[in-house]
């Protein structure tokens, strides 16, 4: 039962809590009150708020990284308490690795959720020594990618089209730069990631699988400074500060790569107009209107180019903004409104010249509008509801080929598509051992015209079905629409201090599809919504989870999870499909059903000289569809059976620190030939018994080391230096391991004599087959 709406005995602590040194607020700080064991922590944008009896009372407020501060209230009235944290001694924090408070993870409701601290992620090592997002979290416990190089991660057997990608809350439809070697999260940027693996809040939506939420800067309110560093491949410069000091800042940060350029002297076909390169920009600003009202903007525009001279090759980028304003209500009311754009576009061309070539683009935008609002009942209660719409324009294909300058468009029409929701969800202690979050999100999708609705014939499961009939639509015209309640569920129950037990359900709606039967996803896949012919994907997940802190100051934590997820409406693809720029697409889409379970253990040492974490996985995914594996259940491309991840991090002396990652997985499935047939001369390789994913390629396995030495902190006078640098050494891939990321087959170059049988070969495939060092300076002043 919701109590305290009316409560003239109790009153209401209110405010933000800020860092100290820039102004930046602090996502997920802790307010906690000694005297009655009652506690909040602060939200997405350092807000925090408390109703408690009215009295005198201690009030701690903590976050990891920052040295406590207390303070002695009368809380006799609602009362308004912005709090400044200052961080730690730099020589503590560079040993911490926790991006939560001590014990959050044991009493906090929420279960399958890991964040990264952007410290943590700037120190671990990685490919050519640049911080990346992408890979630091497929370090994490349930996450797992097909291999090196591969755009994207799986997370707890969900592909990599059914994770959210958001960077303040603007949808990121690719986020990977030089065919996924490298994410488009500038780390200079970002404050705050987090991963939501399960028990995914009611406010988000529209993935099965995952939500990967991550928060930029706002800019230093108090003075200005500059990030930055030079790289093996590229470099980077963030410049941040107060536009109004203490009211309104800024932040921009910029990187470009400069193989093309530093290679030009060298290579030919650079000089003869070849170009490979990526950049993004990223920007935000904001302003504090007064004590209660706050507005933001940011924005991030990037772009990949591959071309092999002046007239052929591709592109791809993302662009995004989001406009949001914050107001504080009342003591116990925080209200939210955004306004967010995005979108990805790819462009192909080939060809000799204007009367002979061919051209290519696609794109996806998304317009949103998300207001929330959040009740803080009091220190047991909240409620927060809000309402997501998204107005989507799908361009599948604008396609011109041109031969001897007869020009013939081959595009496919575009498309409209409106996605809304409304969300509601309580979070109640329900007894000081007991507490519980509960929701509903209730999704509406609709597909308008002008637009063509095609029937397709019947005909054997697993090939291609023909369209039979068409049915027009004008413009606005309702196509179809699809609904789904899509309720949330967690409970979480205090053993002891040290201990809980969590559970959790839900279930989402996914009305987008990612269209692509590539081992890794590619800047050429086709995002598609659902229609008549393609319902929207459904998935439930439950888990259950022991959490525990290994000792009172909750140096180690140690977690074990359990889940079991199914879906339903899968996307899987006839042999021989055609995916690209085809009107009849549907007709060549599977549709079946899909399971995955697994169990997930995590060790964490989150403070010390020595700090790192361990994370095993033992999981199943497959999928059931009828026209492939003759309706058996098959292992999905994805699917590997361990999962093992080690990252440690050694402070050595004041100066120099070691870092280390080592990964193991279990190889994945993929098809081989049974039989082969030869005609004429050509050998046709077949599989006899239409099985799919029949094999598994050989395990995956690669340690990466890196150290880190800081520069000087005084000068030669003995004055401290006001400027800080310092550089890394990486070893990627230290023993040289050549893991294989396929493995095909081809018939051999040497004619076969008469009754000879014809050889062939198989081929494995490797994207790094050697250690890869690297050196990168960085830079801060």
């Amino acid at each position: 039962m919701i109590t305290g709406l009316s409560q003239p005995d109790r009153a209401t602590l209110s405010g933000y809590v800020r860092d100290a040194a820039d102004g930046e607020a602090l996502i997920g700080a802790t307010v906690f009150i000694p005297a009655t064991g009652a506690g909040t922590v602060t939200n997405a944008y350092g807000f925090y708020s408390i109703t408690l009896p009215k009295g005198f009372y201690e009030v701690r407020f903590s976050f990891v990284g920052y040295t406590d501060t207390r303070r002695n209230i009368d809380l006799n009235q609602n009362q308004r308490l912005d709090i400044e944290l200052q961080p730690e001694s730099k020589q503590l924090e560079e040993v911490v690795v926790a991006a939560d408070e001590e014990g959050v993870e044991v009493r906090g409701i929420q279960m399958s959720v890991n964040r990264l601290n952007i410290g943590t992620i700037a120190r671990m090592p990685a490919f050519l020594g640049e911080a990346d997002i992408i890979k630091s979290i497929q370090q994490l416990p349930g996450v797992t990618t097909v291999g090196e190089g591969a755009s994207g991660y799986n997370v707890r057997g969900g592909n990599v089209g059914q994770n959210l990608i958001v960077l303040d809350e603007a949808a990121v439809y690719n986020p990977s730069h030089l065919l996924g070697f490298f994410s488009v999260f500038n780390p200079d940027a970002v404050k705050d990631v987090q991963l939501y693996k399960g028990g995914i809040p009611a406010r988000y939506g529209g993935r099965l699988a995952s939500i990967l939420d991550v928060r930029m800067k706002e800019g230093n309110s108090k003075e200005f400074e500059a990030n930055g560093g030079v790289g093996t491949i590229f470099s980077r410069l963030a410049i941040e500060g107060p536009i109004v000091p203490d009211k309104s800042s800024f932040i921009f940060a910029a990187r470009r790569s400069y193989i093309d350029v530093l290679a030009r002297p060298f290579v030919d076909v650079l000089r003869d107009g070849a170009r490979l390169n990526f950049y993004d920009l990223t920007g935000k600003v904001n302003y504090r209107i007064n004590s209660r009202n706050n507005i933001f903007l940011s924005g991030y525009a990037g772009r990949d180019i591959f071309f092999f001279d002046s007239q052929q090759g591709f592109s791809w980028g993302n662009a995004t903004g989001t406009l949001r304003w914050n107001s504080i209500i009342n003591d116990r009311m925080f209200s939210n409104v955004s306004l967010i754009f995005s979108q990805y576009d790819y462009a192909l061309q080939f060809g000799e010249d204007e009367r002979d070539n061919f051209k290519w683009n696609s794109s996806i935008t998304d317009f949103t509008v998300k207001p929330s609002l959040s009740y803080f009942i009091n220190s047991n209660n909240e409620i927060t509801a809000g309402l997501e719409a998204h107005y989507y324009r799908f361009e599948p294909a604008n396609a011109v080929g041109t031969t001897n300058g007869q020009a013939v468009d081959v595009s496919i029409a575009e498309k409209y598509n409106l996605e809304t929701a409304a969300f509601v969800s309580h979070q109640l202690r329900i007894s000081p051992k007991l507490s519980a979050e509960y929701g509903l999100r209730y999704s509406m999708f609709q597909a308008f015209g002008p637009g063509v609705v095609y029937q397709y014939n019947d005909t054997v499961p697993g090939l291609r079905r023909q369209p039979v009939a068409a049915t027009s639509f004008g413009r606005g015209e309702e196509m179809v629409r699809y609904t789904n309640p899509e309720p949330r569920i967690s409970l979480q129950y205090q053993v002891n201090p040290q201990s809980s037990v969590k559970l959790s359900y839900m279930r989402a709606a996914q009305y987008l599809h990612l269209i692509s039967n590539t081992a890794a996803s590619n800047p050429l896949d086709v995002w598609t919504p659902s229609s008549p012919n393609l319902k929207p994907q459904l998935g439930d997940q439950w888990a259950v989870g022991y959490f525990r802190t290994l000792n009172r100051k909750s140096v180690y934590e140690f977690s074990a999870e359990v889940y079991y997820r199914r879906t339903y409406n899968q996307v899987d693809y006839i042999d021989g499909a055609d995916l690209l720029i085809n009107e009849y697409l549907e007709g060549d889409l599977l549709s079946g059903r899909g399971r995955a379970y697994g169990l997930e253990l995590y060790l964490q040492k989150k403070t010390g000289r020595f700090t790192g974490w361990m994370a095993y996985t033992l999981a199943r995914t497959e999928l059931q569809v009828e026209g492939i594996n003759n309706g058996a259940w098959y292992p999905t491309r994805f699917d590997q059976t361990h999962n093992f991840k080690a990252t440690a991090f050694y402070q050595l002396n004041k100066r120099w620190s070691v870092s280390g990652n080592f990964t193991f997985l279990s190889g994945t499935p993929t098809t081989f030939p049974t039989s082969r047939y030869v005609v004429q001369g050509i050998l046709i390789p077949h599989i006899a018994d239409n099985s799919r994913n029949n094999v598994r390629i050989p395990a995956f396995h690669r340690f990466d080391l890196a150290f880190r030495l800081e520069g000087r902190t005084l000068r030669k006078n003995g004055k401290e230096r006001k400027n800080t640098d310092y550089w890394i050494f990486g070893l990627y891939n230290l023993y040289a391991r050549r893991n294989p990321f396929s493995i095909y087959f081809s018939q051999g170059d040497e004619r076969a004599g008469s009754g000879a049988p014809i050889q062939s070969r198989a081929t494995q495939l490797s994207i790094i087959g050697t250690v890869v060092p690297s050196i990168s300076y960085n830079f801060h002043f």
